[in-house]
């Protein structure tokens, strides 16, 4: 019977409500749009679902087609709460960072011209000497992500080697990619040393052989092990390995050049520190607690650094001009001393909760009884600071009170939907929305959302 109400090509292309796509489409690109949108009704009805309207069916063709004219990629509201939230892309940039790339895109540059000379340069020349300066490193250099980092150290250094590493360490990193994995596909043989929860200096010193090429320890950068545990440092790990002349790499994960201790989180391993403490290779994201672009950053001992610097596999994992402008950007608010002013993922780390009282009062307004303001918590997120949370307050929209269930998942959706998209969390029959993560610049949207979102949620 549903099938039946499955009107035809033509009578969607003759909606009105498609009438304005001529404008902007050829007819051929309308038309696939159409019958892949009929297609994907005639799976659902197939699966017991009702055949929509004919207005609604052609709504989700405009509104697909619409997806190609300004592309799936677009600004949306952080009102998770969770700061470096990875759905969502992680750090926003500073704005110098942004005007960076942006010169950097938007014309030629000497990327890899070397314009004393005249000759050709390194694309790492622009960078180095700002990596070695703000974390004390012999030299560094710059890769796409800090899994490419990895592996590039792997494949450089100790393949067909053995590379020792503690069992608690040996993680999946996010989206199913393990340590172990990245190991064997860089031709490193893993040695898995001590247990879970504990393993010790000597550990490493038992697994040693003529084969090992490196030690290595990776920062349980998304979770935490809590009890009767032992950690060796990179401290003790560097005394053992220069016994035997190996290199010691420490792959932050999340990378940190800031005390987190300030903020009243939890202490995050610093670069700076491990550089000192003597490690090989220290190699950490760009886009995480750094608030830079994607990038993975490779900072150490010059006869290591050198050799990756050389490695064919380093052309394939090289950053792009864009990103490697923004970050420079980014590195030289922590050289001249004012991140945690300018880099947005340290604003909003280190902002106070009474700074959100007034925002959240023009929010509460904008709700009207759907909403409450409550205390609540923020999350660092991204693979950062596990269990760290930070004081705040909330707008809460309840279910159990003037909405239901259904209305309040009927909130989030229309805040969702908007043009610029809203993003909160849903705690319970609860939604959630956390000023710390939304720019004060976005309070406009956030207002004109919730004024029409909970107006229509009845």
């Amino acid at each position: 019977m549903e099938f039946r109400k499955l009107p035809g090509v033509d009578q969607i292309l003759n909606h009105p409500l498609l009438q304005g796509l001529s404008t902007s489409f050829p007819r051929e690109f309308i038309v696939n749009m159409v019958r892949r949108q009929l297609e994907e009704i005639r799976q659902s009805i197939a699966s017991g679902k009702e055949c929509p309207e004919v207005a609604e069916i052609a709504a989700s063709v405009v509104a697909r087609a619409g997806n190609f004219h300004t592309g799936n990629l677009k600004h949306v509201v952080n009102a998770t709460g969770v700061v470096l939230h990875t759905n969502l892309g992680r750090s926003p940039l500073s704005k110098e960072a942004i005007e960076a790339m942006q010169t950097a895109a938007g014309g030629y540059s000497n990327l890899e011209f070397d314009i004393e000379t005249g000759g050709r340069g390194s694309r790492q020349a622009h960078i180095e000497s700002l990596l070695c300066e703000v974390t004390g490193a012999e030299a560094g250099l710059v890769v796409n992500n800090n899994a490419s980092a990895v592996l590039l150290a792997l494949s450089a250094l100790v393949k067909r080697k053995e590379i020792i590493i503690s069992r608690g360490q040996a993680v999946e990193i996010g989206d199913s990619f393990r340590i172990p994995d990245v190991m064997r596909q860089s031709g490193a043989k893993l040695v898995e040393v001590g247990t879970t929860n504990c393993t010790y200096a000597r550990d490493y010193e038992n697994a040693l052989t003529g084969s090992t090429g490196a030690l290595m320890r990776v920062h349980s950068s998304n979770f935490k092990v809590v009890g009767f545990t032992n950690q060796v440092e990179i401290g003790e790990m560097v005394a053992v390995a220069r016994k035997h002349n190996l290199p010691v790499f420490d792959d932050q994960g999340s990378g940190c050049l800031l005390d987190t201790t300030v903020y009243g989180l939890t202490g995050e391993p610093l670069v700076q520190k491990s550089v000192a403490e003597g490690a090989g290779l220290v190699l950490f994201s760009g886009d995480k607690l750094i608030g830079g672009p994607q990038s993975g950053i490779i900072v150490g001992q010059k006869i290591y650094v050198d050799k990756l610097r050389r490695h064919p596999l380093a052309r394939a994992v090289r950053i792009d001009k864009i990103r490697l402008a923004g970050l420079i950007a980014t590195l030289l608010h922590y050289l001249k001393g004012e991140a945690a002013a300018k880099i947005p993922v340290w604003q909003m780390i280190s902002a106070p909760v009474a700074g959100f009282e007034s925002r959240l009062l023009s929010w509460l307004n904008a709700a009207g009884d759907c909403g409450t303001i409550i205390p609540g918590e923020s999350m660092v997120g991204g693979g950062s600071l596990p269990g760290g949370t930070l004081p705040t307050k909330l707008l809460a929209i309840n279910a159990g009170g003037k909405k239901s269930a259904a209305s309040v998942l009927k909130i989030s959706a229309g805040l969702r939907r908007r043009d610029v998209p809203v993003i909160g969390r849903i705690q319970g029959e609860t939604l959630l929305l956390d000023p710390r993560t939304v720019m004060p610049e976005e309070d406009k949207i956030v207002i004109t959302a919730l004024k029409e979102a909970c107006r229509f949620s009845s």
